[in-house]
């Protein structure tokens, strides 16, 4: 089994990411409604492996505040219902660090978490966040939940005006294990947008809430704040989704529930 050492991304290695986020060809649409788009590649049908991306356009949020939004891990407790636990674990860089996130997934299939390398950088008017899957030594999988493998996610803001930008969300992620083919359909046509909009909302909401919670502190802009402990690169090395337990929950049906996960609450 192949052990390679964690790498921080490089210029390249952003550049390649953007053009990705802007490039259609070998993408099927599956999703377009006021203002929101989404694209699906079936890698491997038989493995759930797939990538989406999806496209906002926002004509009321400037593309600095969704950078803020997106990085707002305190915020992000608030706006993100799907959120179980999510934390900082250490900096590595002036713009990269490692971190842990669960969430919940549809009923019936079982929860997941990740550890993630996560490493950030404004483009000109753009900004990239983006994060791949590592193995730290002190947060192994855990028995509750399933460890899935973010191969490649991130997001693209491009600026399209003082108060105005599109948001491009891009993921390839290993949910480990045998899914249904309703949550790949359910992902693209309903969770991605619905996630889309959450994110919408929660921007809308920020700098309200910002003006009252430590409003000069971003970390993400301002590293001399960044309190996490330094960590070594050499510590991690890349998760393998081979190296982790499959999951077969591919006859799992669909649970018609009503869930209250639009009705955020602050």
């Amino acid at each position: 089994m192949s052990v390679d050492p964690a790498l921080i991304p490089d210029d390249q290695a952003f550049g390649n990411f953007r053009t990705e986020c802007t490039c259609h060809d070998g993408w099927n649409s599956s999703y377009s409604k006021a203002g929101i788009a989404v694209w699906i590649q079936i890698l491997e049908e038989e493995k759930s492996l797939h990538k989406i991306k999806c496209r906002m356009v926002c004509k009321d949020v400037s593309a600095e505040t969704m950078y803020d939004v997106l990085h707002d891990i305190e915020y992000r407790r608030k706006w993100d219902s799907n959120v179980i636990e999510t934390f900082d674990i250490a900096k590595l860089t002036v713009n990269a660090d490692v971190g842990y996130y669960s969430w919940r997934c549809p009923k019936p299939l079982r929860n997941r978490d990740v550890i993630t390398l996560r490493s950030w950088l404004p483009m000109g008017n753009d900004y990239i966040i983006m994060n791949y899957s590592v193995k730290h030594p002190k947060y192994p999988p855990k028995k509750d939940l399933v460890r899935a493998v973010s191969i490649q996610t991130g997001y693209l803001i491009q600026r399209d005006g003082p108060a105005s930008c599109t948001l491009t969300y891009l993921a390839q992620v290993d949910p480990k294990g045998s899914l249904p083919k309703w949550v790949v359909n359910k992902s693209s046509q309903m969770l991605a947008p619905k996630a889309m909009k959450r994110i919408h909302k929660a921007c809308l909401k920020y700098l309200e809430w910002k003006a009252r919670h430590q409003p000069t502190h971003k970390p993400w802009l301002y590293p001399e704040q960044n309190e996490l402990p330094s960590m070594h690169l050499g510590q991690l090395t890349i998760q393998h989704a081979d190296s982790l337990e499959n999951i077969d929950e591919s006859s799992a049906t669909e649970t018609h529930e009503h869930t209250h996960s639009d009705e955020e609450t602050h």
